[in-house]
């Protein structure tokens, strides 16, 4: 990837949905090199797909909770595959320090938070684990960039 390809996910991870025209306008290229450098980005497994972005506080129902994973010995690569399976788990990131993994969990309820943590802990391999239930978002990144500057 290029300097144009970094600047055109950048563009994109901002608003997926803006026309070629635009970035081409914002990218100072043509709109056919846009149409061509996202179809390779795509065809190369770089862009897997194009999503939306609800605010936090716009969530209908539901609870959000994020779980820290250990793993004993070398079972990382099957507690991952078990846990990409799992239905509450919406992202899975590998991590360093204490814990090994940071699942995000996305559930209806309380009750049904329990059984998934249920079976999270039950995973071979899975030596401990932490979970917190997210009460607020104080600051997210698209926030942070709208927010107006305040006076130090």
């Amino acid at each position: 990837m290029d300097q144009i390809d970094q600047r055109l996910i950048a563009l994109l991870r901002h608003n997926a949905r803006e026309s070629v025209a635009t970035l081409a306008a914002r990218l100072q290229v043509s709109r056919g090199t846009v149409t061509n450098r996202l179809r390779r980005l795509e065809d190369e497994g770089v862009i897997v797909g194009y999503t939306l972005r609800l605010k936090p506080e716009a969530e209908t129902g539901g609870l959000q909770a994020w779980m820290s994973i250990a793993i004993e010995g070398n079972d990382a690569r099957r507690v991952t595959a078990t846990l990409l399976g799992e239905p509450a788990v919406q992202a899975l990131h590998a991590t360093n320090g204490q814990w090994d993994l940071l699942a995000e969990l996305q559930v209806a309820t309380l009750p049904e938070l329990a059984r998934a943590l249920e079976r999270i802990r039950l995973i071979k391999g899975i030596s401990h684990s932490e979970t917190s239930i997210h009460l607020e978002t104080l600051r997210t990144t698209a926030s942070a960039a709208a927010a107006p500057p305040t006076d130090s």
